[in-house]
């Protein structure tokens, strides 16, 4: 993309990102990914992206849904909201006529395994960290425990390994970052990763700290996945476009840039009053700042941040 193409794009992510927020008591907002009540996904329109040769991202609404097509089987990654499941099923049997076999969560929120339900009707085999499907069994932000046939059947610990299509996936629990049940997939043989929302190319982290994210822990993931990632390597973020370890890089240092000059105003006993009035993020809030309507800010951001930070001095 030139600079004026990617300025474009990323107005139009913008433009077309809802979000909620629930506020607590400590005045802390803390995010939600969109949420279908009430929304229209009728002109919502599911577009392919082929990553490799069996690999391929549906965007529609919501998380990037990965899609490992081949001779034994389509594996899914995430599967959006409800009312877009024909819509992604007509996407996928214009990519295989093979069964869908699998589908692993990479996290809780509702864009990401609003799909459940109806795929564990299909008799697809849901897969998820147990903490996903402890954190599903009792609600997540509020709504009802969903039935047994959204749950993930098979459920991990630290990690799981998938032998399909002539290539070997291996799925596994990072540290505490965007939740507590955050899940990165890399398929070998394509060298593709999945890394669901702890990673993404449309704004700063959306850390859940009601459902166990934190900012560390987010850090101590980016740098797994630049370990894993190779200067080949294609990275499906949970939001935004396909891209590569320079992006995580550039990600990651822009995240951790921040943290750090929370980090030393804390040590010198600032307040969040005085944290937020310093305007740390102010160099990168054109392009990583959270999109009009999204009704999680910056200064909300550097608030969990120093919040972290702070309650461990």
């Amino acid at each position: 993309m030139t600079s004026s193409s990617t300025i474009a794009w990323f107005k139009r992510v913008r433009q077309g990102i809802l979000a909620v927020a629930t506020v607590v008591a400590t005045g802390l907002m803390l995010p939600a990914e969109i949420f279908a009540q009430g929304r229209d996904f009728s002109a919502v329109a599911i577009k392919t992206h082929q990553v490799s040769d069996t690999i391929y991202m549906l965007e529609g609404a919501g998380g990037n849904i990965g899609v490992w097509a081949g001779d034994d089987g389509v594996f899914l990654v995430d599967d959006q909201y409800a009312p877009l499941t024909e819509k992604i099923l007509a996407a996928i049997a214009e990519i295989s006529d093979r069964d869908i076999r699998f589908l692993i969560n990479t996290h809780i929120h509702p864009d990401h395994v609003g799909g459940n339900e109806n795929l564990g009707r299909r008799g697809v085999a849901i897969i998820g960290h147990e903490n996903i499907r402890s954190r599903l069994m009792d609600g997540v932000f509020n709504n009802p425990p969903p039935p047994d046939i959204a749950l993930p059947v098979i459920t991990f610990e630290d990690n799981i390994t998938f032998h399909l299509n002539g290539e070997e996936a291996h799925a596994f629990k990072v540290p505490n970052s965007h939740t507590d049940g955050d899940t990165i997939i890399h398929f070998h043989g394509s060298d593709v990763l999945h890394t669901g929302d702890v990673f993404r190319t449309t704004s700063y982290p959306v850390i859940d700290t009601r459902h166990g994210g934190t900012f560390k822990g987010t850090i101590e993931t980016l740098d797994i996945i630049l370990e894993v990632a190779s200067p080949d390597t294609k990275i499906i973020p949970g939001h935004g476009f396909v891209t590569d370890e320079i992006m995580v890089q550039t990600f990651r240092d822009m995240v951790a840039t921040i943290g750090d000059r929370i980090a030393a105003m804390v040590a010198d006993g600032k307040s969040i009053e005085a944290v937020l009035a310093a305007k740390v993020t102010a160099e990168f809030d054109e392009r990583w700042g959270y999109p009009d309507g999204f009704f999680f800010t910056n200064d909300q951001f550097i608030q969990i941040i120093y919040n972290e930070l702070a309650g461990e001095n």
